[in-house]
């Protein structure tokens, strides 16, 4: 090779080539980490232009100090939104530079729905379920109760919505909804009253049996007071519970 002067020549060519690689790649690296790209402003806005409600300036600050490194150049963009979504509140966010010293992140809140379980979690809107302060989730209504196994968050939060239509016409509000392991439904209205309805044989098994209730509950209410709970499972009828309920004893036969 040593006699070859092409070959020396390509060689020489490509070391050059490494070293100027390097020499550019250490003056941009340099240059990046100069004090001038430290990130002086992190804007936060509204992912939909909705108000943010629960996120706010102290929030952020609590949940994302010390947790973002680099400057403008150097942020990995990924690793700054998952710090700010796991901020209490933030559903989801995005983010992105702004020359010369700027990150805008953009955020979407969750909405609260109700509690999700005994360990107080919250539900949203969207079948989500998140930790937050839930008195601030409490702020502006009480909110409903639902369980369910984990991974049914989103059928739980579907059947509540088919649950308020049905109940809508004897203006009866589902205010809990629970479904058990063995995936039978009982729903708790706003008048304190727990309504088994057992689990789904059919996709129309729910659906009729509250609407039979519906149905005799004019009647029903007007004649039995103070009802606690009532069993739908049966196929032509029901059972209940009620405080003071008496059963009027038989008349002996003559």
């Amino acid at each position: 090779m040593w006699h070859d002067a092409k070959a020396l020549n390509a060689t020489a060519n490509g070391i050059f080539a490494v070293v100027v690689g390097a020499c550019v790649a250490a003056g941009v690296w340099w240059v990046a980490h100069r004090p001038v790209f430290d990130l002086r402003t992190i804007r936060v806005e509204s992912l939909d232009r909705a108000e943010l409600r629960h996120v706010n300036l102290l929030t952020l600050k609590n949940g994302t100090q010390g947790r973002i490194a680099g400057n403008f150049f150097t942020a990995n963009l990924d690793a700054v939104r998952q710090v700010f979504e796991a901020v209490p509140w933030v559903r989801r966010a995005t983010v992105r530079r702004e020359w010369p010293d700027q990150l805008i992140v953009e955020v979407e809140e969750h909405e609260a729905l109700g509690t999700w379980g005994e360990d107080g979690r919250l539900l949203s809107v969207k079948g989500d379920v998140f930790t937050a302060n839930l008195a601030e989730a409490e702020e502006d209504h009480e909110l409903p109760q639902f369980s369910g196994p984990e991974g049914s968050e989103k059928e739980v939060l579907t059947r509540y919505g088919e649950l308020r239509k049905w109940f809508a016409p004897v203006q009866l509000v589902p205010q809990g909804l629970a479904l058990s392991s063995r995936y039978a439904w009982t729903v708790t209205l706003d008048n304190g009253m727990s309504v088994a309805l057992g689990r789904e044989q059919t996709p129309t098994t729910l659906k009729e049996r509250v609407q039979r209730l519906v149905g005799i509950w004019p009647q029903l209410a007007s004649r039995v007071q103070n009802i606690e709970n009532i069993d739908m499972r049966y196929q032509n009828g029901l059972a209940l519970s009620a405080t003071g309920l008496k059963i009027p004893a038989e008349k002996p036969h003559r």
